[in-house]
């Protein structure tokens, strides 16, 4: 029988060859005090929690603030577009918030009439369509039982609609959205309320935003802060300022077009075109000859061929001659730049996105332009479309293979490697 000790335990017996038996895992017996839980593992936990409970009280907030944000963003960018027309008011004199209530009343009244003019313009258009119908119909039918040898009837075709299920859909669908159409006309007013409060508390008081902003920042950073703000300020002047003298001058283009062509409602059109060309960029142009084509095409379907021709020409000349001009001190950026970003605007923020995005790539690109060390560039061909090695261009070969006489010998130069002459 093995041993017991004094305690109770087993003894250890010896090895045969001296040495003593391994002793237990900590695992395996009674736990120590190195087994208990840290103390720092309560509070970890605690704070993870409460991080994640912050993250997802977060990111709950940021979803349900987004429409007020983008108001928020709309409305500061509208107010440094209009900050040098203020400031220029304010130098004279005047007080900040009666130069801008000022502008804000003048960029009212220009909008409202021209909605007005428009609304009148398409409401016009409309009423004369729908008069023409029966005419544009027999016309129609006419054509097709000219060149298919059918004989159908304007009665018949009218009776097939009035009768088709996709009509009395349509109608119910358009009854059931009116107070979805109601809705968002609501949400509309109120949006634009909202950035027009926002916007003009911003212009009004800016130099007190400003001086709010700056004081919670040590001194170096005031002067950055100050710097790009006023890079923003300009950039987006700039913009807006460029953008509506290429609008005037493209409505001006288009309204000498319109009423050689004896096209109504001429000077509206040249306004919708001016506007939707320039502050939608790249496609605006083609976006906006879509009406004035329309129109056309109601008094001559001639017309509206031509009026797509000068669209089309008037584009690129735009591109290449007048937008470089024009913005090459104000938002000189390049196209395809502009183009992209546009794009990544939309896709963040839908059309203010595709607004805004021009003028605040060129603020970035500007405050980073003013901090990037530039260096030479160096005079290796390879910079100018050149490359190593390169021999004489097509147009030279050519040229010298003109200019060779038959029976001519070559130079030396052009003799082979084994020393001897071509004509040998």
């Amino acid at each position: 029988m093995a041993r017991i000790d004094e305690t109770g335990q087993l003894a250890r017996q010896g090895s045969p060859f001296g040495t003593t038996p391994p002793s237990p895992p900590p695992g395996e017996g009674a736990a120590g005090p190195s087994a208990r839980m840290p103390r720092w593992l309560p509070r970890a936990m605690v704070l993870a929690l409460a991080l994640v409970g912050a993250f997802q009280l977060g990111s709950w907030a940021f979803h349900q603030l987004t429409g007020l944000l983008i108001n928020i963003l709309i409305a500061f960018f509208l107010a440094l577009a209009i900050e040098p027309a203020v400031s220029w008011m304010a130098s004279r004199g005047m007080r900040r918030g009666l130069a801008t209530a000022i502008v804000f009343l003048a960029v009212i009244i220009v909008s409202a009439g021209f909605v007005t003019l428009l609304g009148s313009m398409l409401a016009g258009q409309i009423i004369k369509i729908v008069e023409d119908f029966p005419n544009y119909l027999d016309s129609v039918i006419n054509w097709i039982n000219t060149h298919f040898h059918t004989e159908l009837r304007r009665v018949d075709v009218q009776e097939g609609l009035l009768r088709s299920d996709w009509l009395r859909n349509y109608v119910q669908n358009s009854a059931t959205g009116v107070l979805d159409v109601s809705a968002q006309v609501l949400g509309g007013l109120f949006q634009l309320l909202t950035i027009t409060l926002f916007s003009f508390y911003f212009a009004a008081d800016g130099p007190r935003l400003r001086r709010a902003l700056c004081s919670v920042l040590p001194p170096a950073r005031q002067a950055e802060v100050l710097r790009a703000w006023e890079i923003a300020v300009n950039k987006t002047g700039g913009y807006l300022y460029s953008r509506g003298l290429m609008a005037l001058i493209s409505g001006v283009a288009h309204y000498i077009l319109l009423a050689s062509l004896d096209v109504p409602y001429a000077p509206v059109l040249a306004v919708w075109v001016g506007l939707v060309s320039q502050f939608i960029p790249t496609i605006g142009t083609y976006l906006a000859g879509a009406l004035p084509m329309l129109i056309a095409f109601t008094v001559d379907p001639w017309y509206a061929l031509w009026v797509l021709i000068f669209v089309v020409v008037y584009q690129q000349f735009e591109n290449y001659v007048l937008q470089p001009k024009l913005t090459a001190r104000t938002v000189d950026i390049h196209p395809a730049v502009a183009f992209g970003s546009v794009i990544a605007g939309t896709a963040l923020l839908g059309a203010v996105g595709a607004l805004i995005a021009i003028p605040a790539v060129a603020t970035l690109q500007a405050f980073l332009g003013a901090y990037v060390k530039r260096y030479d560039v160096t005079d290796d061909p390879r910079v100018h479309g050149h490359r190593w090695g390169s021999g004489p261009s097509l147009f030279a070969r050519a040229r010298e293979l003109w200019a060779r006489r038959p029976g001519e010998r070559r130079p030396p130069a052009e003799t082979g490697s084994s020393g001897k002459s071509s004509s040998s």
